[in-house]
């Protein structure tokens, strides 16, 4: 099985990639600043490293990028600079998910494509009754006014959700929710949910992101637990993290 990973050497995208090739998938990486990426992933015969910014390519060169590839996971996100908030490209996520979307479309592949998308509890799941306090629902219009990143976030997800919908005959989607992210050098405990089971805003919970980088490579290995969550937001949190 070959996965196409976008957003590869992000803190997030990296375990990803790690959780792939222990689980012996052949992976392609693009990845915008090749100094970034770990001396180990250049002598791994199961990974080839794609230096581009994604958005720049052309339609042809999307089609080419996933026209192999059995899945596609998008670790994508802004840094945490004033750049990275709020300059351009304001929908990489969103943009990203589309062009490869329509990509994997034009490639008229003869089963489903899973794609994976890491996203946010701080978005809600509109097909769910996802209720959130007044407070929360204040919170998120105003980060919605201040934080271009999060608008970005639901929007990708959305795109998913109502524009390649359950029955997309080329593309099967799930939308990972975790909540807090932290660093963790192992995979420990951690639990899925249909949504939240805590505020995002006011009471969130924690996951690390190899953990994060655990359910999503299982979800694309596993098709028991793909079937179980396709078409679906699960919400992700370490089991360490207090209820």
């Amino acid at each position: 099985m070959t996965i196409l990973v976008v957003g590869a050497s992000g803190a997030t995208g990296r375990h990803l990639i790690e959780q792939l090739l222990i689980q012996g998938h052949n992976v392609k990486a693009v990845v915008r600043s090749p100094e970034r990426v770990p001396d180990s992933w250049k002598s791994n015969a199961r990974l080839k490293i794609i230096t581009a910014s994604l958005l720049e390519l052309s339609a042809k060169e999307m089609q080419e990028l996933t026209l192999d590839c059995d899945s596609v996971a998008s670790c994508l996100g802004h840094n945490l600079n004033w750049k990275g908030i709020y300059g351009q490209p304001r929908k990489l996520v969103t943009d990203a998910t589309r062009r490869l979307c329509i990509a994997i479309e034009a490639n008229n592949p003869e089963s489903p494509i899973k794609y994976v998308l890491m996203n946010t509890t701080g978005n809600r799941n509109r097909d769910l009754n996802e209720p959130i306090s007044f407070a929360q629902k204040c919170v998120i219009g105003l980060l919605r006014l201040l934080l271009p990143p999060h608008v970005d976030n639901e929007k990708a997800a959305d795109y998913l959700r109502t524009q390649v919908g359950q029955n997309n005959q080329f593309i099967e989607w799930v939308a990972v929710r975790p909540d807090g992210l932290m660093d963790e050098g192992e995979v420990s405990d951690y639990e899925i949910h249909p949504s939240p089971i805590r505020s995002a805003i006011f009471n969130a919970g924690k996951v690390s992101r190899i953990n994060v980088g655990h359910f999503m490579a299982s979800l694309i290995s596993d098709g028991n637990l793909w079937n179980k969550w396709k078409g679906q937001m699960p919400v992700i949190y370490s089991k360490s993290s207090p209820n």
